[in-house]
């Protein structure tokens, strides 16, 4: 009867220090769950950084591009123009030639056509 009440404090004594083991592996586990969170949080923000730094200069660099594309649009718009203009200067004055040209411009291109 002893014998059994004895085994019974042992295995209660062994049950609380199992308890008392569990309960600081699992402080230790939050402990460590919270540096990861705080280092990928930081991770995190460093990585963002890097991201909207690299955005920042390449859309810098787009910007400038667009600049120069806009520019060019406009050379292009306005060499367009003129040319348009000389056309319908040389329709007016020399309507023959004008359409002479063009059919020999449309027999060309319908030649080449043929051939590929």
């Amino acid at each position: 009867m002893f014998g059994r009440t004895s085994q019974a404090r042992w295995v209660a004594a062994d049950m609380r220090d199992l308890d008392r083991r569990m309960r600081s592996l699992e402080r230790g586990a939050y402990q460590v769950a919270g540096r990861a969170q705080a280092g990928a949080m930081q991770a995190t923000e460093q990585v963002s950084d890097a991201v909207a730094s690299a955005l920042a200069d390449f859309f810098g660099r787009f910007r400038g591009v667009r600049g120069d594309a806009a520019r060019f649009g406009q050379e292009a718009a306005r060499f367009g123009n003129d040319a348009l203009r000389r056309l319908s200067n040389e329709v007016e004055h020399r309507p023959l030639a004008t359409l002479a040209v063009a059919a020999g411009i449309g027999l060309l291109i319908g030649l080449a056509g043929r051939r590929g």
